[in-house]
């Protein structure tokens, strides 16, 4: 069965989210932990918790994705910036330790003219940090489009920062395909041959989940503008096959299409009739 969701606001809560999630089709969602441009999170609401752990557990929703606010740079020139990651990134890690398999993403950050081997080391470090908590949930490392100094522009990154991090057993990759595609991955006309290149340089072990966007610009652009599905410079045959290729269908999927929750209703069930032609539109 396709597992596959959108972006949901998290502002009224878990069970709202997973209740939306249903509401338009999906089986999993992903949401920010707190406001993706600010340092403030709510507070844990431990009953909303069980309640949609309940929900979740009666609906099918598995596996759910929390997205890093954006300001989040770990491999910043300032200490107190890559304090400042280190510190929201473990009280994200604690608030998921109450919803359990959830897995954490974010983006690797930009080492802003230090270079990337700098860049690296830091984010490795942080890592570090934050693996001496045992935090139980899945840490995952964006795939970046190569705007600016971001590291992750490419699948050789993402694996130095992962040979550096002394445990690296809860480290993994979430591949977005606005990203991959914009930094020069042709995933629209050569995808098998991108997927066994990630395979020998990361390990497809290392990938637990894909945020599917289509994008505004061409291959290489390094720009990183999302567009619905289908209605991109990847286009839509391209995503009817990564949602039906052996290597990647056992993954949860995410869209961050600029949609709003009509707009992606419309996109699961298309994606979902596409890999599972003879159950589209059955309850799950």
């Amino acid at each position: 069965m396709l597992r596959i969701g959108c972006h949901l606001s998290s502002s009224k809560g878990f069970l709202a989210m997973g209740e939306e999630a249903v509401k338009i089709g999906a089986n999993t969602f992903q949401f920010f932990t707190r406001n993706p441009r600010g340092k403030k999170a709510k507070e844990l609401d431990l009953t909303d918790v069980a309640d949609y752990l309940e929900f979740a557990k009666n609906n099918g929703i598995a596996q759910i994705l929390a997205h890093a606010p954006y300001i989040l740079n770990p491999c910043s020139k300032d200490e107190g910036l890559r304090q400042l990651a280190y510190e929201i990134m473990c009280d994200d890690l604690r608030r998921l330790e109450y919803i359990p398999g959830a897995m954490y993403n974010f983006h690797p950050g930009s080492h802003v003219k230090q270079g990337v081997e700098a860049g690296i080391a830091y984010i490795a470090d942080t890592l570090d940090r934050i693996g001496e908590h045992g935090y139980q949930a899945t840490v995952l490392l964006e795939t970046m489009a190569g705007k600016g100094s971001e590291v992750g522009r490419n699948f050789e990154e993402l694996r130095a920062v992962i040979d550096r991090v002394a445990d690296s057993s809860k480290l993994g990759v979430c591949m977005d395909t606005c990203h991959v595609f914009d930094g020069g991955y042709d995933i629209a006309g050569h995808l098998d041959s991108v997927i066994q290149e990630f395979d020998s340089v990361v390990g497809l072990g290392r990938l637990k989940a894909m945020h599917l966007n289509d994008s505004m610009n061409g291959l290489g652009s390094h720009k990183d503008r999302h567009a619905k599905i289908g209605e991109g410079e990847i286009g839509l045959e391209t995503f009817y096959a990564i949602v039906n290729h052996p290597k990647l269908k056992g993954l949860p999927f995410f869209l961050e299409t600029p949609n709003g929750l009509d707009g992606y209703q419309q996109e699961i069930a298309l994606l979902r009739q596409a890999a599972e032609p003879k159950e589209a539109g059955a309850k799950w």
